[in-house]
């Protein structure tokens, strides 16, 4: 195999795939990454058995072939090699290849490519997102998934595909999010997947450097392909019973408030720095005004007053600092709408238009 290429290209391809490089498994052809030259050019591809990614790799190939390279110390030869034309050689019979640029040479001990495990085989006509929408969408509600392995449904993000829309919800049990948003779309039927939340930001992120106006999306019955810009991810699908979450959703609340959000996101950010561990942030609503308040016994505490429009008797609730922000900072306008019932009850915020909502318990403050 011989393939040359530039240090540019290498280090950003490498980039891409590395991500499902698996960091955990004793299998060691699953800590490196397949590089496949071909007639038609050459494809670098990494799995951990739950994800793939499979990227095209820029340059010529004057040999085909193709071996197994150790990931991590292939991403950190590429990136300190000198600017300018990188070649990839194999000799026939060797076991070793050879990564030249410049007056640099590294000779690396490759596996054989047979080793490195069959991916998952699609088939079925693909369909077409917009990725701007899709992507958006990703970004606002992927972030409120579990991460606790042992809950894997909690873990994933419901995918719900329409002619002219998607709905995606993740919940971790502590928040809740929902968003619905308007985009062309080519799918046939409306399916429902229940997708990992890592495979959509991974996906986020390969889309944020991709030209394509489109996502093309092929989902089976237990594994789902995206690809984007030539680089094809594909995932397992995860099998369950998603939790009901419209159920979750109180039908009414009792106070509606709007809230700069610029001006609250700040006050939360500043305030949370004194929020330690487990210590709730404080909201009391009171006579037009909001203050946010934290106090940690071992390190101080802070409070930040704003003006709002509030009317009533006072209200004050808690709210874990980390889960409020991030609510927050999903809601794209101003100002944002904070929905409250009692303090003991899950408060909703929302944006002026109904596509995202945020759920998120409170902390029951000590007095």
């Amino acid at each position: 195999m011989k393939l040359v290429t530039t240090k540019q290209a290498l280090v950003e391809c490498l980039g891409i795939v590395s991500k499902a490089v698996s960091s955990r498994s004793s299998i060691q052809v699953l800590s490196g990454v397949l590089v496949d030259a071909r007639d038609d050019g050459t494809v670098i591809t990494a799995t951990d058995m739950e994800m793939s990614i499979r990227a095209p790799l820029p340059g010529t190939v004057e040999q085909t072939g193709s071996l197994v390279l150790p990931a991590r110390l292939a991403i950190d030869i590429a990136r300190s090699l000198p600017a300018g034309q990188v070649v990839v050689e194999q000799r026939p019979g060797e076991a070793h290849v050879e990564i030249r640029a410049g007056e640099s040479l590294f000779n690396l001990h490759s596996l054989p490519a047979a080793d490195f495990p069959q991916l998952p085989q699609f088939s079925g006509d693909r369909f077409t997102v917009s990725r701007a929408a899709f992507i958006e969408t990703v970004d606002r509600v992927a972030p409120s998934a579990s991460r606790d392995e042992t809950r894997p449904v909690l873990g994933g993000v419901l995918v719900h595909f329409a002619k002219d829309s998607v709905r995606m919800v993740a919940t971790d049990s502590y928040r809740l999010s929902v968003k619905e948003t308007p985009l062309e779309s080519s799918v046939a039927g409306s399916p429902q997947v229940i997708t990992p939340a890592r495979t959509l930001l991974e996906l986020s992120h390969i889309a944020a450097a991709a030209d394509d106006e489109t996502i093309e999306i092929l989902p089976t019955e237990n594994q789902i392909l995206f690809d984007v810009g030539g680089v094809t991810l594909t995932s397992r699908l995860i099998d369950g019973q998603f939790p009901a979450y419209k159920q979750l959703i109180p039908e009414t609340f009792d106070y509606e408030i709007p809230i700069d959000r610029d001006e609250f996101l700040e006050a939360i950010r500043r305030v949370s720095l004194l929020a330690q561990k487990s210590t709730p942030l404080r909201l009391r609503f009171f006579e037009n005004t909001l203050t946010v308040s934290a106090e940690s016994q071992d390190v101080g505490k802070a409070h930040e007053a704003m003006p709002i429009q509030f009317s009533g008797e006072d209200l004050q609730i808690g709210f874990n600092p980390d889960f409020l922000e991030a609510g927050v900072a999903a809601v794209k306008e101003s100002p944002v709408y904070l929905r409250l019932i009692s303090p003991l009850r899950p408060g909703l915020l929302k944006g002026a238009a109904d596509d995202f909502l945020y759920l998120v318990m409170p902390i029951r403050l000590n007095d």
